[in-house]
């Protein structure tokens, strides 16, 4: 079962730039992980401090292995030096089939 992993962080603008290498590292070497999807970052429209990254995985314990792995741990230390508080996690995933699905409402595709 495919997962959403939603990652915020607050990072103050003058150190945007930073984060920004820090991330394409980490998107880099998740690329080359077991059940790495996909990923994107962007910016709130309400706080332009604060960032979302959404990556996709084949499933939980790829993203766990990918999490607790040193080679993230490392980049992870130097974006944690940049953030106004900690890094938010939260993951996501479809709802099984049988149950309430939302496509083929009309809206479902925009949200």
């Amino acid at each position: 079962m495919a997962v959403k992993v939603l990652i915020k962080r607050k990072v103050p603008k003058e150190k945007e730039e930073e984060l920004f290498q820090l991330i394409t590292q980490l998107r880099s070497l998740a690329a080359r992980q077991p059940g790495y999807i996909t990923g994107e970052t962007m910016r709130s429209i309400d706080d332009e401090e604060e960032y979302l990254v959404i990556s996709t995985w084949e499933s939980v314990e790829d993203w766990n292995t990918w999490k607790s792995s040193d080679e993230r741990a490392e980049i992870q230390k130097d974006v944690d030096r940049l953030l106004k508080g900690e890094s938010r996690y939260e993951m996501y995933y479809h709802p099984v089939k049988g149950s309430a699905r939302l496509s083929g409402f009309r809206g479902w595709e925009g949200g």
